[in-house]
């Protein structure tokens, strides 16, 4: 007597294709299409996550850099003096002062300065 999947099998096919929504050709039809491309995005995703997270830090460093040149000073030094004057910010808030508030930002440059 043979063993077949009933309810089970049924149940972790249809998971698969809800996911494959939305994928072209058999692939979001056929089980067996969409199974590796599924659990291939899922892959994708799961390290992408992680990545983009390196990828805005890459991001804001280089706009902090770009800002802290403007102001006659490089990044590894305004990020020392910053640390010694106890100044407190991430990176993310400074990138965003450097973009839309550039006279604040000149302040903090300022302030490093001052701390050397």
């Amino acid at each position: 007597m043979r063993v077949k999947g009933g309810f089970v099998t049924r149940h972790r096919h249809k998971k698969i294709l809800r996911l494959a929504k939305g994928y072209r050709r058999s692939k979001n039809r056929i089980f067996h299409a969409a199974n590796p491309t599924v659990l291939r995005a899922l892959a994708y995703a799961y390290r992408d996550r992680r990545a983009k997270k390196r990828d805005f830090r890459r991001l804001w460093i280089i706009r902090i850099n770009a800002a802290a040149r403007m102001n006659g000073m490089s990044y590894s030094t305004l990020i020392s003096g910053l640390k010694k004057a106890g100044v407190a910010i991430n990176r993310k808030l400074l990138a965003d002062l450097a973009i839309s508030d550039q006279p604040a930002f000149a302040e903090l440059v300022d302030r490093a300065k001052a701390s050397q």
